[in-house]
Parts: structure tokens; sequence; C-alpha cells
């Protein structure tokens, strides 16, 4: 197989991807073309196919597993797929988990980590509420290292929400040894509580869309309402801690315009803005470079980034 990382310009695939999305866009001219985004354990790519009324463009709808025949070709610095020809793809022809995009790194060595950090709350409130949902909730578990953290920009692949939280934690931990004045029992429990509410956001693969739930609410309010829900089920629980912890969570965008419902006004809260971001903004130039494969000169203007980019000269 021919998996979506390895393709380069020039060349040819006949191969089964997972049709991601479907849309009917419009050329300038006016003229109706398929665009599509196709994905394999690897990544996606975009592809399109312009003429929709070749008899070689068979019937299929989004999410379904397609065979293609297409040319590899260079578009403002990424790979794209110009579809020949296009067909849903029998049953046989595919094994899921080739269609599955999952973290480089290894899960359950991942979530050791993160239930160690766990484990090092002293606050017993605070460990109290961590150890409810990341050690003893094996439901939530299971979800949360399966889950992605993103439908595209960044770690939306299976394992992405566990290796986000993850590297925000130990951002985060870093933050509380080098700044005075941080409460690491707050600011860690913060960090990996602070994207639970993609579990109800977006869907299980291998759709991972937005739910409608997500849609009216998104990630940080339902988030806040998650843990909410359990501090209720903790006796003694003090609310001026829930407030600070429910501010760090509601504020980790940073900004009213990116959909943070408060700014910080915490010192942790700061921090974890700064650590999510970090990350978040790592990981989109990281796989950005990656879509660009081997080409050495400027991708062109990544919209989330708002700059060029190219890979460092060796």
């Amino acid at each position: 197989m021919k998996y979506i990382e390895t393709l380069r310009e020039g060349m040819h695939v006949s191969e089964v991807y997972l049709c991601k999305t479907k849309q009917i866009a419009q050329t300038k001219a006016g003229k109706d073309y398929g665009n599509l985004v196709l994905q394999d354990k690897t990544g996606t790519v975009d592809s399109k196919i312009w003429d929709l009324n070749s008899p070689g463009i068979g019937n299929f709808d989004a999410m379904d597993y397609v065979h293609v025949d297409a040319d590899v070709v260079v578009f403002q610095g990424n790979n794209q797929l110009n579809i020949r020809r296009i067909r849903k793809a029998d049953e046989g022809e595919y094994v899921a988990a080739d269609y599955l995009p999952v973290s480089s790194k290894d899960i359950p060595t991942m979530y050791e980590e993160l239930a160690g950090y766990a484990r090092s709350i002293k606050n017993p409130y605070l460990s109290r509420l961590a150890a409810g949902f990341f050690i003893e909730d094996k439901a939530f578990v299971r979800a949360f290292c399966f889950h992605s953290a993103a439908k595209s920009v960044h770690h939306g692949f299976v394992g992405g929400l566990l290796e986000h939280t993850l590297s925000v934690v130990k951002l985060c931990d870093y933050f509380a040894g080098f700044y005075p004045g941080i409460n690491r029992d707050l600011l860690l429990t913060a960090a990996m509580f602070h994207d639970v509410g993609k579990l109800k956001e977006l869907s299980v693969f291998p759709e991972n869309d937005y739910t409608d739930a997500g849609q009216l609410l998104g990630h940080i309010v339902m988030g806040t309402e998650m843990v909410g829900e359990r501090i209720r089920a903790i006796p003694g629980f003090p609310e001026k801690l829930e407030r600070e912890l429910k501010h760090c969570i509601l504020a980790h965008h940073g900004e009213l315009e990116y959909g943070s419902p408060k700014k910080p006004a915490l010192l942790e809260a700061l921090a974890l803005n700064f650590a999510d971001n970090t990350d978040a903004k790592m990981e989109t130039m990281i796989e950005a470079l990656r879509a660009g494969g081997a080409n050495p000169g400027w991708l062109g203007y990544n919209r989330l980034l708002e700059t060029n980019i190219r890979k460092t000269s060796e």
C-alpha cells in the first residue's frame, strides 16, 4: 500500500483510502469539480475530481472507503491527488486499522506518564478529582487515550488528545518549577483537564468531526461542566478552589476571539494558556512541514500560522 506520507510529486497511485470529506465546488469558470480529503493512518491529502462526468467516476459518499486511480501533484507546497477514477471499495479490499491516523508515540507509555503526574498532586481535593478521572474511571481512560485533540488543526489522530495533554502538563510542570508563586497542584490539574471537553466536542474515529453539542457549546464549556459535575460528588471540595480551577479551564485559549469565555486572571491560567498555545502551534508547524514531504523550499502561506513556512536548512 502507498501510504499518504510516502506520496511524492509525479507518482501514480491506485489504492484504497478513506474519504474523510466530499464537497462539490466550482472553478473560477463556473465548472463543478469534486473537492475531497482522503485519509489513511499516516495522514490526509487534498484531492480533486476535475471531470465529474467521466465514466470512471462512481457513486460514493463521505466516510466511505474508496478505490482511486490518481496522479500526485504539488499545489501551494502540499501534495494533492488529481483523481482519474474513483469508486466505493468493496469489503475485503481494505483493513480499517490502516486508515486511522495514530500517534507516533506509544499510547500506553504516554498514559502511564500522565497517570504519574496525577499521582503527584498533593492537594487532597485536586488529587481525588484527577484520580477519579485518569486512574479509577477505566471507561474514561479508554476514551481519552483513543480520542483526537482536533478535527484537523493539530493532534488530529488516535492518541492525539493524550499526546497533547501530556505535552501541556510537562510544560506546566516546568513553569511551576521555574516561576515562583505558581500553585503546581492547581496548574497541573487544570492542564490535565483543559481539553477533556473534546471527548464530547468531537465524534470518535473514523468520523472525528464536530458533534451537535460541540458546535453549540464547544469543548471549553463542556469540559468545565464535566469537571463541575465530578466536583459536586467530592464532599467538602473548597468553593474557592473550584472557581480557580474552572477559571483556568475557561481561560486556556487566552483571548475572547479565540473562544475563551474569560481571559486569564490567575498566574496559573496564564501559564496554562502559554503551554497550550505552545504545544498546539509547534505541532501545527511540525505537521505542516511533514505534509510538505521532501520539499526543501518554501511551502507557501499557512493560514493557521499566518506566515509562509519552510524547513530549516541543514
